[in-house]
């Protein structure tokens, strides 16, 4: 299908962008790497009056390093935390999943903020956001706020952010020393949306699992922390068996729907093998 009419804008700063959207209220669309609201443009799932194209806000394509966590901009690309080493040490997870966003190609142009506002439940970002317990910083007419990455994503393609708001920043904690990880996906073909996939971290005290985070995507319309799964392995020592045990917990914690893609009952499964592996991973893996 042909793209529906619309205006066009290009502002030079984030308040120009900001006043816009305000505007045209929910008439108007903010546009970065186009990786995802193109091909809604192109099938009419979104027809905005005016497209609001964030390109030349290069204050958001900062990556911040510190003692107190690490900070992406909205305007970072997938290939961006790819390329930064500092990062690889920095927070190991995030990059560990960016490697499975799509194509390198769809890495070239598509934008950390322009993943968490398209909230796609299969997406890898969202999923460390949750995770990790990061928080999204949205800007609009009525100032900055700060978002819990649980509280954001509401449901498929749906968050809490506002028609007149953009997504300055993500703020990710800091990664604790030898803290251990492990990131799994499953699809039908490399660079495809996710059946299901697992992101797991916990640090070891005394051979034993502590501050143990279980996330995953394809349980449900948004990423989900698995706190059965947590629960499970928090606290106990570090064997197979527990892993087993935890595995167990996640797959019976979730309730997948039928879709096209795979029924509940696929996915179910599929979240617990996801899980089990990427536990193995983090208890046999390389610390960062």
């Amino acid at each position: 299908m042909k793209l529906s009419a619309f205006d066009y804008a290009c502002p030079a700063t984030v308040a120009e962008a900001v006043a816009l959207l305000a505007a045209h209220g929910g008439d108007a669309k903010p546009i970065a790497g186009g990786q995802s609201l193109v091909p809604m443009l192109a099938f009419r799932l979104a027809a905005p009056t005016l497209l609001v194209d964030l390109r030349k806000l290069d204050e958001l394509r900062d990556i911040t390093i510190g003692d107190r966590g690490v900070t992406l901009g909205a305007m970072v690309r997938w290939r961006d935390i790819l390329e930064r080493p500092r990062l690889r040490q920095a927070h190991p997870l995030l990059t560990a999943a960016v490697k499975h966003i799509a194509h390198y190609q769809i890495r070239n142009r598509g934008t950390v903020g322009g993943g968490l506002a398209h909230a796609d439940p299969a997406a890898e970002l969202p999923c460390i956001a949750v995770t990790c317990e990061a928080e999204i910083v949205a800007l609009g007419p009525k100032g900055r706020r700060v978002i819990t990455a649980a509280e954001f994503f509401r449901g498929a393609l749906l968050t809490a952010l506002q028609p007149d708001e953009i997504i300055t920043e993500i703020r990710f904690p800091a990664w604790p020393r030898d803290r251990r990880f492990g990131f799994r996906e499953f699809a039908r073909r490399r660079g495809d949306f996710a059946l299901a996939a697992a992101a797991v971290c916990f640090d070891v005290v005394e051979q034993k699992f502590r501050n143990v985070r279980v996330g995953a995507i394809g349980a449900a319309d948004r990423p989900m922390r698995l706190a059965a799964a947590e629960r499970a392995l928090e606290a106990h020592d570090m064997t197979e068996a527990r892993i087993g045990a935890g595995a167990a917990a996640a797959a019976g914690a979730v309730d997948p729907a039928d879709d096209i893609h795979a029924s509940g009952a696929y996915r179910k499964t599929l979240i617990g093998v996801m899980v089990e592996r990427a536990l193995r991973d983090a208890m046999t893996g390389p610390i960062v």
